[in-house]
């Protein structure tokens, strides 16, 4: 099937997209954007059902888009053509590489982690077994490994801190008192995709506090 190709700028699902930067209409629709190959890739790799994806031949950058776009298509994304302008305008990268997505957002709270408390630590991945010092001890073995962190305000610096936590084996990612929205594109961007990879819980720091206590989790501040 020949997909929707959209040319006017004044297009409603184009308004749309340009709306969907900014936090306040993402939460009413309770989607966000996720631009980029290798992000909406990761999206697709964990099972993330994208709500729509938009494509513009003209500013790929490989020859693998095509089957990506239709991976998403047979996963349940509606997919839409825009030409090099109109994606030009609901893009929000400086080079875009002609990939827009919209994904739903997700909550998820200390209650889903209790899976992980219960399992114990991952292996940081692409590597073997943990073989440095300390790491052969059962019981820390079976202690998770959380990354908590408190009042991020830029973006950039959270998407970071996910792909960060991400190399470094973290279980989860839990966010305190945030100041930026986990949702926002510069986060999906910076994180490279990983939001879709690390679980991430947002809660109060009282909270969090109360839970480690609970759990009887090792913290260590830095």
């Amino acid at each position: 099937m020949v997909p929707e190709k959209i040319s006017s700028l004044q297009n409603p699902r184009v308004k749309q997209l340009v709306k969907l930067r900014d936090r306040r209409p993402r939460d009413e629709a309770g989607v966000f954007l996720v631009e980029g190959y290798r992000e909406i890739r990761r999206a697709l790799e964990k099972g993330v059902v994208l709500a729509e994806l938009y494509f513009s031949p003209e500013w790929f950058l490989g020859e693998n888009e095509p089957a990506l776009i239709e991976q998403a298509r047979m996963a349940g994304a509606q997919v839409c053509e825009l030409t090099k302008d109109v994606f030009a305008k609901v893009a929000y990268r400086e080079r875009p590489d002609g990939l827009l997505a919209v994904a739903p957002q997700w909550k998820k709270s200390l209650a889903d982690l209790e899976e992980i408390v219960g399992r114990g630590r991952r292996t940081p991945p692409d590597r073997g077994p943990l073989q440095t010092a300390g790491f052969g001890d059962p019981a820390l073995q079976r202690a998770p490994f959380l990354l908590v962190v408190e009042a991020i305000e830029k973006p950039g610096n959270l998407g970071t801190i996910l792909r960060s936590a991400d190399a470094a084996g973290c279980d989860a990612v839990i966010v305190c008192d945030p100041v930026t929205d986990i949702f926002n594109p510069n986060v999906v961007r910076a994180s490279t995709g990983v939001l879709f990879s690390v679980p991430l819980v947002v809660e109060k720091s009282t909270l969090v506090r109360n839970w480690v206590r609970e759990k009887n989790i090792r913290a260590v501040a830095t």
